[in-house]
């Protein structure tokens, strides 16, 4: 005999699935669309930030969780580290890094996993995608220089408050990290600083390099970067084969394997540079998956952050286009309600840019041409400020994946507080300053 105690929720599921599909409203306009739309963004971003933005961060990640103790993590970043140390480290590492919402998720993950206050972790979370250089210019250069300030005060300032008061309001569940980290031993065998640095260094570089923007103005030290950006992202790389070779028991002739058909691609095919790029990830995750040795486990370490995050990430990518469409196209919601609900530069247009930025999904750079076309259709300067705080640090896609890192309940006070934050600044910009 069935019992129905516990094989409700199966059947509830059926159900929905069935009703969902009986229900489909295919052949209407705007649920087409809203498909292709959503299709579009996802094949988009598989094509514009899996391989550039994500794999190296998953790298990156995998080696914090493979060559990183935990107890120098906690030491720097953990609950009974200085305040002034933690937050400046977590503020600063993630201005420079200047990675996007969902590039920053790996790192997030890699460095709470390894015993980062709750704190310090946010604040890394919300500093890598808004404390970002060359947004804040590009923001005063087109959308005017006061809204540039505010921009970058603002987002200093969120990432340090909002670090403290998730520190603050889960006191209790970091009580236990403090206890962790009392009885940790202290790490046998750790390499030298200089070892280190110059392993995360190598990456680090890999990753803002070949995701170098280009910038508007063809003229300056920007431009000048971009024109080099896969000179300075082959540098990066040959840095991290020396470093690998020397100090990670990486055989010189593995290394020659990798680099020669790498090489080989940028050389023939130099319009492509994607293509290069490939054949140097592969070459290393085939090398060091078939490794015994640390670098094995750094493999291993990569390869679990990339099966817990991508799937979330598309997923949500997904989902996003098919509510929100892609920037100049329409998906289920029509966009003639977000211009309509963030006109003018009251409490109610600010907090709907608030909440709307912390849903959509804005690749690096392109929250300010969105913004323009928005400030043009009359959205007010104050939910402006909103939508460029709450924006680049928050996501669709990016909620999901923090949810499966720290738990629905951290996750919504952390959104919580992000749109919050940037309503309150949003309305005494637009009140105050503007």
């Amino acid at each position: 005999m069935i019992d129905w105690k516990t094989e409700w929720k199966p059947l509830a599921w059926i159900a929905a699935g069935f009703v969902v599909f009986f229900w489909l409203p295919i052949g209407w306009p705007r649920f087409d669309g809203a498909v292709t739309e959503a299709l579009a963004l996802t094949k988009w971003y598989a094509r514009e930030h899996v391989l550039l933005c994500l794999v190296p961060a998953f790298f990156i990640a995998g080696a914090i969780a493979s060559f990183v103790s935990q107890a120098a993590v906690m030491k720097y970043l953990g609950p009974k580290a200085p305040k002034v140390v933690a937050y400046g480290v977590a503020s600063v590492s993630g201005a420079i890094l200047a990675v996007c919402s969902c590039t920053v998720l790996p790192l997030f993950a890699g460095i709470h996993q390894m015993g980062a206050g709750l704190g310090p972790a946010t604040a890394f979370l919300y500093s890598g995608p808004a404390i970002n250089v060359l947004a804040v210019v590009l923001t005063a250069s087109v959308l005017g220089a006061k809204l540039g300030a505010a921009r970058a005060v603002g987002a200093v300032l969120f990432a340090l408050v909002i670090g403290a008061l998730m520190a603050l309001i889960f006191r209790r569940s970091e009580q236990d990290r403090v206890d962790a980290a009392m009885v940790l031993p202290e790490p046998d065998g750790v390499r030298p600083l200089g070892q280190a640095a110059a392993f995360f260094a190598a990456q680090v570089a890999i990753l803002v390099f070949a995701n170098w923007a280009r910038p508007d103005d063809p003229t300056g030290i920007w431009f000048a970067i971009w024109r080099a950006k896969w000179w300075l992202t082959s540098a990066g790389a040959a840095s991290l084969a020396v470093v690998l070779v020397r100090w990670y028991t990486l055989a010189a002739w593995k290394a020659f394997a990798i680099a020669a058909p790498t090489a080989v691609l940028a050389l023939v095919r130099p319009e492509h540079p994607e293509l290069a790029f490939t054949a140097g990830v592969l070459g290393l995750a085939v090398v060091t998956a078939r490794d015994t040795s640390e670098l094995g486990l750094w493999f291993a370490s990569s390869w679990g952050y990339a099966k817990q995050i991508l799937p979330l990430l598309l997923g949500g990518v997904l989902v996003a286009g098919l509510l929100l469409g892609r920037p100049g196209y329409e998906g289920l919601i029509p966009s003639g309600w977000v211009e309509g609900a963030v006109g003018g530069n009251g409490v109610g247009a600010t907090l709907f840019a608030s909440i709307a930025g912390a849903l959509m999904y804005f690749a690096t750079l392109t929250e300010v041409p969105i913004l323009q076309g928005l400030i043009g259709a009359g959205m007010g300067p104050g939910p402006s400020l909103a939508l460029l705080l709450a924006g680049p640090a928050l996501s669709l896609p990016n909620i999901v994946v923090i949810a499966s890192v720290i738990g629905w309940k951290k996750t919504s006070v952390y959104v919580g507080l992000v749109v919050v934050m940037a309503t309150i600044s949003g309305l005494i910009y637009g009140t105050f300053i503007a």
